[in-house]
């Protein structure tokens, strides 16, 4: 039988994605993202699941787009198979995600662990926009939200040379989270996953909207967004928990309502 192309396993209120392509180090072919997709798309609305860990395998998080694809491929083929689509459903999902980065994590592979909202990072990994040795550059964010992760410095230095970053030049830079050992990176990440999981699932959910709009808006725009977000928190019956299980000393019981 032919193996999934996306590994799928809930832990509790976690949901775990696994790419799984380990013969092409997960490259993002058309078939593997869009197995991503419904994957994902199928997790977030599951009421159950209040956090996604998504992963590739301890050799490679996702090495790039599929450079067969691309060579075979023409301005007009690459419009028509809308693939901005499928990366604006990711960028799009309400649910965290929480990126599980071990060993390769280049050009499409670095731009889909920046669409996640935590990077946990094994000390193996290397970041990189390596397109330009191919004649291209980054299409799908890199440009963007690497700029905005690690400042215009770093950025163009990755992209127009194809640097590489290791794991804690990353740290340092502020494009990951946390830096783990070699052995721990996805244990970690399906850790943050379940903290994140356990915390009040409309006021995280309404958090990660109100800071993917600080890298998107202007400051007073994310600052009014920000007021409206909490006040719908505190709103929620879970914020009422929340308050009453800290004042009583006990640990809260979050419903999302």
């Amino acid at each position: 039988m032919t193996e999934p192309a996306v590994l799928v396993e809930r832990a509790g209120a976690v949901g775990v994605a696994l790419l799984n392509r380990p013969q092409r180090l997960n490259a993002l072919s058309g078939e593997l993202m869009t197995a991503l997709v419904e994957t994902l798309e199928e997790l977030d609305a599951d009421t159950e699941i209040r956090a996604i860990v998504l992963g590739g395998s301890e050799r490679a998080f996702a090495a790039g787009a599929d450079v067969r694809e691309l060579a075979d491929a023409t301005a007009v083929s690459l419009y028509e198979s809308r693939r901005r689509d499928r990366w604006n459903a990711i960028r799009d999902l309400r649910t965290p995600v929480v990126a599980a980065v071990s060993g390769y994590c280049l050009g499409g592979g670095c731009e889909l662990a920046m669409l996640c909202d935590v990077i946990v990072a094994s000390e193996t990994a290397q970041f990189g926009q390596p397109e330009i040795n191919l004649g291209v550059l980054p299409g799908a964010g890199g440009t963007q939200r690497l700029t905005r992760a690690v400042g215009k410095a770093v950025a163009m230095d990755m992209i127009l040379t194809g640097r590489t970053l290791s794991a804690r030049e990353a740290l340092a830079f502020g494009l990951v989270a946390r830096v783990v050992a070699r052995e721990a990176w996805l244990a970690e990440a399906k850790r943050v996953a379940a903290e994140i999981a356990a915390r009040g699932p409309i006021a995280v959910r309404l958090a990660k909207e109100a800071v993917d709009a600080a890298f998107e808006a202007p400051l007073a725009v994310g600052i009014e967004l920000e007021r409206r977000a909490f006040s719908l928190a505190r709103a929620s019956e879970d914020a009422g928990e929340g308050l009453s299980a800290f004042l009583e000393k006990r640990r809260p019981e979050f419903r999302g309502l």
